[in-house]
């Protein structure tokens, strides 16, 4: 499948707003794939997705990452969603096999699936911190656009919008998937704010518009149709696990020693299935007397 996803970054001419829009339909189809998430996990995995690209892109460093938790009281139970700076997301869930009825508005029921009661949280990991910075939030509805807006407003104390959105299939793949944020900057009017609110109450869903062919940059200009805007950065974005046998081997090492020896003794050998791609790494008996080795002389050291 050709990839054809991107985000926008762009401001408002008056400096009043940043905004980005992202089209995600092909990232989280792979998700699906990879997940072989039903209709309604779907739907609050794509969302969470879409929400920590938002994230991930609008505020890490380069070399940052950040991992976003969705723990909620509903069926899916746990969701985490991995970003950076770059465009690049992963994720899995505790159960990716959740289908419920639709709701009221005939869609699927994403708050029914999360729960309606739980945390949001986002951890941010710069390179030589040696403690990470978490900020969490009780969820306020469990469709989640509005959850990562009470986060931004709550811990990270910026008014903000957050759309998020996903069409699944009736064979639960994905047909469309996207998303909006826009943070109010310092000194925008109260009319522009009031603009920009009756702009998002008379928007259709994201997917929608993504499905009768808009692009991010049309999404953005629906979003401020008085104001110019100005395009800061377009950029490619994917669903991405740089996951390899010598990254679990480093986790390997920081059991503990008779655990390991137990691995050996007993089992002769461990496979570790990564949670973000589904991969197997296979360590025989030697890889982990190696791991063993290794991991006893850097503790006499």
């Amino acid at each position: 499948m050709e990839n054809n996803d991107y985000l926008v970054k762009s401001m408002t001419k008056d400096g009043m707003f940043r905004a980005y829009a992202v089209r995600a339909t092909n990232l989280v189809e792979k998700a699906h794939e990879i997940h072989d998430t039903w209709s309604a996990s779907s739907a609050a995995l794509g969302r969470t997705l879409i929400g920590t690209l938002l994230l991930s892109t609008s505020s890490l460093d380069d070399k940052a990452g950040m991992t976003v938790k969705i723990q909620g009281d509903g069926p899916v139970g746990y969701i985490v969603a991995d970003g950076t700076a770059h465009g690049e997301v992963k994720g899995y869930m505790k159960n990716p096999h959740v289908n419920l009825p639709l709701n009221e508005a005939g869609k699927i029921d994403v708050a029914g699936a999360v729960g309606r009661q739980g945390t949001l949280s986002v951890t941010t990991m710069t390179p030589g911190d040696k403690t990470p910075y978490t900020g969490e939030v009780d969820l306020i509805s469990g469709e989640l656009g509005d959850d990562f807006t009470y986060y931004l407003a709550k811990s990270e104390q910026i008014p903000s919008a957050v759309g998020l959105s996903v069409f699944v299939e009736k064979d639960d793949s994905i047909k469309a998937a996207g998303g909006f944020m826009v943070q109010v900057m310092p000194g925008a009017s109260d009319e522009a704010i009031t603009k920009l609110e009756d702009a998002i109450k008379g928007m259709p869903r994201v997917s929608d518009l993504l499905l009768e062919g808009k692009t991010p940059e049309d999404i953005l200009h629906m979003l401020f149709p008085d104001e110019e805007l100005k395009m800061l950065q377009t950029m490619p974005v994917s669903y991405a696990c740089h996951c390899s046998k010598n990254r679990f081997a480093h986790a390997l090492a920081t059991i503990k020693p008779a655990d390991l020896k137990e691995m050996i003794e007993q089992d002769e050998g461990a496979e570790i299935v990564c949670q973000f791609c589904g991969k197997k790494y296979h360590f025989d008996k030697q890889d982990l007397e190696v791991i063993l080795k290794q991991a006893t002389s850097s503790d006499e050291n």
